[in-house]
């Protein structure tokens, strides 16, 4: 029997963390568009700045989960702290000079946070044990509801408080990141030890990811994180697009990230007691719905209740596809394994969030057409998840050994 003690102190220090420095993801996605569009000459790259930031996560996930691995993760915590920090002064210093390249430059230093952040569910499980490891990675994952709370209300505060608009959002970003990297001084968990001379050989990558359960892991990861991004990115400039105010806007962002972590509290009890791969099917079923309640109209209502579902579908299905993976993987070959999900994800991602501007601004001649070019590109990936997922059930289990 595993001691989950030395665990659950982890989970709280992360906990923490998700909370504090994590309430700068939903600032930056709320206002990141709204500010690249005033910044891009053409509005087609209005959602560019939020894909520099994505892009950079992607760029940075293997190499970040390489120096976890050797470094330990509080290494790479305090890198991406850091990281963040810098981004959001670049950034600030962008809309100063009025310059998107600038701007666009702090955006992907910013996504070296993201890289790092984007960890902080599977640290949860390092040292967990099999019982305890899905509701680890929840309760961390539940930190984000602080997050929601926190970063929408800090936007109406700093949105307009200096001349020149979104800049004061980005002097918070940098406080939060300097104040939040304190936590990681208290966060106790092993370096991974170095695989013994007898100990089986690592997988390559090409074989991890041939491992059915992983690959059906990795799918359902990247689809119901690069849904739940082309659509949340689109969202800002559809609701402000429509006629309703930035706060407007907030507010549904606001909602939307409640509804991404609220069920946290119990996604991993449901995972204990159904399996994963239920709440993972659950998950793409309730983005499913997110879309076509999102292509009924665009009243203010419309936007609270599809967004509020695409909050619920990607907690489902990314926290379910989270615990798939975490279960698949050795642990010396968590470093390998962990980066190259991250990367496939935020690859998905990346693509999603350029997508999402390019479909919202230039695929129709209204933002509601726009609107609906968005939702009505989510379906093919849908049917991808669903069809892996299906696949990975019915495919014959493999006999216990005698």
């Amino acid at each position: 029997m595993i001691d989950d003690r030395r665990a659950r102190r982890a989970v709280f220090i992360l906990v923490l963390a998700q909370a504090l420095i994590g309430s700068q993801m939903p600032m930056i996605f709320t206002i990141g568009g709204l500010a690249g569009q005033s910044l891009a000459s053409n509005a087609c790259f209005a959602t560019l700045p939020i894909s520099m930031i994505v892009l950079g996560s992607m760029c940075t996930a293997t190499p970040m989960s390489s120096i976890m691995q050797k470094f330990g993760r509080r290494v790479g915590f305090l890198l991406g702290a850091l990281a963040g920090a810098l981004g959001g002064a670049i950034g600030a210093y962008g809309l100063y000079l009025s310059s998107f390249p600038v701007f666009l430059l702090g955006s992907f230093i910013t996504g070296i946070y993201m890289s790092a952040h984007g960890f902080y569910r599977f640290a949860a499980a390092d040292s967990a044990s099999e019982s305890y490891r899905p509701k680890a990675i929840s309760y961390v994952m539940a930190g984000g509801l602080a997050a929601a709370l926190i970063g929408p209300q800090i936007v109406k505060v700093t949105a307009d408080a200096m001349v020149v608009p979104f800049m004061g959002t980005y002097a918070a970003v940098i406080a939060l990141n300097l104040i939040g990297s304190i936590l990681f001084l208290f966060l106790d968990l092993p370096v991974p030890e170095a695989p013994r001379a007898d100990a089986p050989p690592s997988r390559s990558r090409w074989e991890l990811l041939t491992t059915p359960r992983i690959a059906v892991a990795v799918i359902c990861g990247a689809v119901s994180y690069a849904l739940m991004n082309l659509m949340m990115t689109s969202t800002p400039l559809a609701v402000v697009g429509c006629g309703f105010a930035k706060e407007n806007a907030a507010d549904v962002v606001s909602a939307h990230v409640l509804a991404m972590f609220a069920p946290s509290f119990f996604t991993g009890h449901l995972i204990a007691r159904f399996g994963v791969e239920k709440i993972v099917a659950i998950g793409i079923a309730i983005l499913a719905a997110a879309g076509v309640v999102a292509l009924q109209g665009v009243t203010l209502g419309n936007f609270f209740v599809a967004l509020v579902l695409l909050g619920i579908g990607w907690n489902f299905g990314f926290i379910g596809a989270t615990a798939m993976l975490a279960s698949a993987h050795e642990p010396h070959e968590r470093g390998k394994m962990q980066g190259l999900n991250d990367l496939i994800v935020f690859g998905g991602v990346t693509v999603a969030s350029l997508a999402s501007g390019g479909l919202m601004n230039c695929s129709g001649g209204s933002p509601v057409e726009g609107w609906v070019a968005v939702n009505l590109a989510m379906a093919p990936f849908i049917v991808l998840a669903g069809g892996a997922l299906i696949w990975l059930i019915m495919r014959p289990q493999p006999k216990p050994a005698e």
